[in-house]
């Protein structure tokens, strides 16, 4: 491989987020909504912004995290791993969704059109709705086709993430645009509600005896479904005159001059980590499908960390850039790093001294053995976080392209290399191809960090000074 206070600090104006030094003067280019929603925000310490991000992703993510534990405990290991079978199916169109949807609205909501930000706002909501009908189209006629030619394939997991695609979706754009509005505080209580529903819907589903892969996704989705009714009434629609196209009438040719390298990319983006549970399916198990599910997703908490944090630096990052402010661009992906290293440091200990007891508290023993590839997977988020640093920065400065390019060198090798491994060494195989998958990906985008990114700020820099 995305929320906070009541109104925060101005992460996506002309002069937002001064990492480098403090904010004395605000200027703000923006529409008449965007300009009376400022003039009541009340100043909120820049860390908030960082906690509330947190929290957010604590309750999006400990959701998710509370079904495959749940399901993991409740169904054999055959049937969990089904259900991880279909829940990757999920994440690869969380990935095109995100790509039509979630980051171009990010980058240019928060950089080229934020002085138009309501009329925008209504013509992506409009787009959202739309895609989610296509993908619920498709899938559910995907349904009737298995039931028809192969219904030993059709799966009630399948039927469940039909019916429930668009709603889990829009939960993801709906918390976007709260932080894209400097608005965390409401990103990370839409979370919340999501995450008690989610709870309260497990237990009543357990008592029901109806807990399954089908109910669990329709839990997901009443879970974002509440939490869209009690505050989607916050999205900054505002009242336009004139409709965005009339406005930007060439914006489709410039959406799809940013979105085709994204979407190519989130396709290219499942072969990294998500391609190797369909390897170990087709090559091993599913059981072990869902033993590498069940030992993975003990590793993906720190990946949040990443996520939560990105939701902040990638509107900074995008302002930066469509202010020409490229030293301050590098500073704030400078110190992102510095904070992916230190966490995963700590992360990565934490897993040796803690890991096993853990796993064997969540699953009640019932993966206990799994605890050393445990041990190598906690390797992983290292190379994850620091990929994600460098293609923020590069997706900030519209240059998504480059982030396909070191995609596709990454699902290169889990062709190339991770299929021999999960053939020769099973589970194991498929640990160290994840491992070997994304040091590709990183050593990819550390070279197109330095050609691009790096390079463009020292002659910027260089620029300046001879002028001065």
């Amino acid at each position: 491989m995305l929320t906070f206070v009541e109104n925060a600090p101005q992460l996506t104006t002309d002069e937002g987020l001064r990492a480098a030094r403090p904010v004395t003067k605000i200027v703000l280019r923006a529409n008449g909504w965007l300009r009376s929603a400022v003039a009541t925000i009340p100043a909120v310490p820049r860390f908030m912004q960082v906690a509330y991000s947190f929290a957010d992703q604590a309750c999006a993510v400990g959701g998710i995290f509370l079904v495959n534990v749940v399901l993991a405990r409740t169904q054999t290991k055959e049937e969990y791993g089904m259900f991880a079978l279909y829940y990757s199916v999920l994440i690869f169109l969380s990935g095109v969704y995100n790509a039509a949807i979630v980051e171009p609205f990010t980058v240019y909501g928060s950089g080229r059109y934020r002085e138009h930000f309501s009329e925008y706002l209504r013509l992506m909501a409009r787009y959202n709705v739309a895609l989610g009908l296509v993908l619920t189209g498709i899938l559910l006629f995907t349904c009737l086709l298995l039931s028809w030619i192969a219904p030993q394939l059709m799966s009630r997991a399948l039927l469940g993430l039909g019916l429930t695609v668009g709603v889990l979706l829009s939960g993801l754009f709906l918390r976007r645009v709260f932080y894209v509005q400097r608005q965390a505080a409401l990103a990370a209580k839409t979370s919340l509600v999501f995450i008690l529903t989610v709870a309260c819907g497990l237990w009543l589903a357990a008592k029901a005896h109806v807990l399954d892969s089908f109910s669990v996704f329709l839990i997901l989705a009443l879970g974002w479904s509440a939490g869209g009714a009690v505050f989607g009434r916050k999205l900054a629609f505002g009242n336009p005159k004139q409709r965005f196209l009339e406005l930007e009438p060439s914006y489709w040719r410039e959406h799809w001059n940013y979105t085709k390298w994204v979407l190519a990319t989130a396709c290219v983006f499942q072969l990294t980590t998500q391609g190797y549970y369909w390897l170990v399916a087709a090559l091993l198990s599913v059981k072990k499908v869902g033993e590498l599910r069940a030992t993975y997703l003990l590793v993906q908490p720190v990946e949040q960390v990443f996520i939560a944090i990105s939701f902040i630096v990638l509107p900074a990052l995008a302002s930066h850039y469509a202010a020409k402010r490229m030293e301050d661009l590098l500073f704030l992906w400078k110190r992102n790093v510095l904070v992916v290293v230190g966490v995963t440091g700590l992360f990565a200990l934490g897993v040796r001294i803690l890991g096993k007891p853990v796993m064997h508290v969540l699953y009640a023993g019932k993966f206990d053995g799994l605890a050393p590839l445990l041990y190598l997977l906690a390797l992983s988020p290292l190379l994850i976080g620091i990929g994600g640093t460098m293609a923020n920065a590069l997706n900030a400065v519209e240059k998504p392209r480059l982030v396909f390019y070191a995609f596709v060198s990454s699902g290169t090798a889990t062709f190339l290399l991770g299929i021999p491994l999960v053939m020769h060494f099973g589970l194991w195989g498929a640990a160290y191809g994840i491992l070997v998958s994304g040091a590709t990906l990183v050593g990819t985008l550390t070279v197109a960090f330095l050609l691009n990114v790096y390079k463009q700020t020292r002659r910027l820099t260089a620029d300046h000074l001879r002028s001065t």
